[in-house]
């Protein structure tokens, strides 16, 4: 009788057991949504970097003839990176409004945007805004002076 009443007061097993229920605990509610914002800002600061360096292309690799700003623009990739170049526009003249005929001032700015598609798990709610066609799309913008 005098072992087992020396088992009853030793609980050295109870701390090895709650810690599984405390290891579950932060696991779900602290590490897994951490990870969900660390992914989300992985995946924004490379679509950031994939905007720039397309910018940076643009910069430093400019068309021969900037008046032919049609050829040019064609002739530009139409993603980087696994990022789509959307919405590519040549901006000229002083009104800063995209060169067409009506508008056919000296092309002096250029701007673009991209799409980032984020996947959480557990955030779903506070990364994703529920108003959009695709919730967990956002865009970023970019323009850069031309000349």
């Amino acid at each position: 009788m005098h072992r087992r009443k020396s088992f009853i007061r030793d609980q050295r097993g109870a701390a090895a057991f709650e810690m599984l229920i405390v290891f579950g605990f932060l696991g779900v509610s602290l590490l897994l949504p951490l990870a969900d914002v660390a992914a989300a800002g992985f995946q924004f600061v490379s679509a950031w970097e994939a905007v720039r360096a397309f910018g940076q292309r643009i910069q430093y690799d400019p068309p021969e003839d900037v008046t032919n700003w049609a050829a040019w623009k064609s002739a530009l990739p139409t993603s980087v990176a696994g990022y789509p170049i959307n919405n590519l526009q040549v901006l000229c003249g002083d009104t800063m409004a995209a060169c067409s005929a009506a508008n056919s001032g000296s092309p002096k700015h250029y701007s673009y945007t991209t799409t980032v598609t984020m996947s959480p798990i557990i955030l779903t709610t506070v990364l994703c805004a529920s108003g959009n066609a695709n919730p967990c799309s956002y865009t970023l913008s970019y323009a850069q002076r031309f000349q």
